[in-house]
């Protein structure tokens, strides 16, 4: 059974981590000294390069434990997964258990640590819509029994998001949602319908929030000096790291901006920070490596064993891709700042934990797919296609 396990999907994860915890070391040097100076009056430069490193060591486990664990098994618990989920994100917005961290209310506190059960929210609701879209696969493209109960399900799921607020997650789920949607037999145009629905719900919440309304300000007039200076600052200084870097870099270790200059350099504006110090060519390795991983997420789904593995797989590799795409938008000034992480390499212990496991679960799909389950899911993929431009 291991011997069918996609090793080349599992390698690029694990470079993609341990790279991502050199660039840390790097990145958050003085980021860890002013945090650990102010807190304890004693600065240290590593603070959350052994944070990164604790959350490197339950991440790989995790995804070593979903590597072992039957992908059937969180077919016959999504329900459950789900409920609980949702548990924790209505914990996470409750006085004395909130974190109390950032602008939003995504933290829950846990004795000594932190969680966001926002990014294991995205993995939840990737297993539970796998299974409702799996048992109403000939109800999906009606109206009463595929359309209406989806989007209710959709903006339920994206309600909560929306009221930490998390408009990166909210995106995620809204984006996730409607290509496992798509892909098990609804329409363009019920596609629509459902994601103009959430978007309806969620985004008046969520551009409720004065932070909010601010960045999409910052990103549709970054030529007006004032808000460059305010708060388009971010992207200022993530444009001027990236624009520093040019081809080769300035080498590792020897960025300027993240010496204060570039606000959450070790998390949301890594990228950023990459580019200083890798430069455009170098860049353009990692960036092979996403999409490398990419194609094989999607080649798991493909070459699937069931039609479960199939929407769950395709559901994890979309939720990746989606957020390193949007990670890297923002970081070059092509869409507002969302706070969302760059996956493997980005700061944050539930983020790398909880993406980490869902290539724990595409490596345990890999694992059980068969040479006539691959030509079974090649059949699908043509009728797909053949549906599609027949309705195009």
């Amino acid at each position: 059974m291991f011997r069918r396990m996609d090793l080349l999907l599992l390698g690029v994860a694990v470079v993609l981590t341990f790279f991502g915890l050199a660039m840390i070391a790097s990145v958050s040097v003085f980021e860890s000294y002013q945090l650990t100076q102010h807190l304890t009056g004693q600065g240290s430069n590593s603070f959350y390069l052994w944070r990164t490193f604790i959350h490197v060591i339950v991440g790989i486990v995790g995804m070593m434990l979903m590597t072992v664990i039957p992908y059937h098994f969180w077919e016959r618990h999504a329900r459950f997964l789900y409920i609980a989920c949702i548990v924790l994100l209505i914990a996470a917005l409750l006085p004395g258990i909130n974190a109390g961290w950032g602008t939003s209310r995504s933290w829950l506190r846990v004795g000594p640590f932190s969680i966001q059960p926002s990014e294991f929210f995205k993995l939840a609701f990737i297993f539970y819509l796998s299974v409702w879209l799996q048992k109403r696969e000939q109800l999906i493209g009606t109206w009463k029994e595929g359309f209406l109960p989806f989007a209710i399900l959709l903006i339920v799921s994206t309600f909560l998001i929306a009221i930490e607020p998390d408009l990166g997650s909210f995106l995620i789920l809204c984006v996730v949602g409607g290509v496992m949607f798509f892909i098990a037999g609804g329409s363009i145009t019920h596609l629509f319908m459902g994601a103009t629905a959430a978007a309806l719900v969620g985004l008046p919440i969520i551009l409720q929030k004065e932070y909010i309304q601010k960045r999409f300000i910052a990103f549709l007039r970054p030529d007006d000096p004032k808000i460059a200076e305010d708060i388009g600052f971010q992207i200022k200084q993530a444009l001027i790291a990236i624009g520093s870097g040019g081809f080769f870099g300035v080498g590792y270790g020897k960025s300027i901006q993240k010496f204060g200059y570039l606000p959450e350099v070790q998390s949301d504006m890594i990228f950023s920070a990459m580019a200083e110090e890798l430069g455009f060519i170098r860049l353009l390795i990692i960036l092979l490596m996403y999409v490398i991983l990419v194609l094989r997420g999607y080649r798991v789904a493909q070459h699937a064993p069931d039609r479960f593995g199939f929407l769950v797989a395709t559901g994890i590799t979309t939720w990746i891709a989606v957020q390193t795409i949007v990670n890297i938008a923002v970081n070059v000034g092509l869409f507002p700042i969302t706070g969302l992480t760059l996956p493997f390499i980005s700061y944050g212990g539930s983020s790398l934990l909880s993406v980490l496991c869902g290539v724990g679960v595409l490596l345990n799909i890999s694992m059980r797919s068969t040479e006539e389950a691959s030509l079974a899911r090649r059949s699908t993929s043509k009728r797909v296609g053949k549906w599609f431009l027949s309705n195009a």
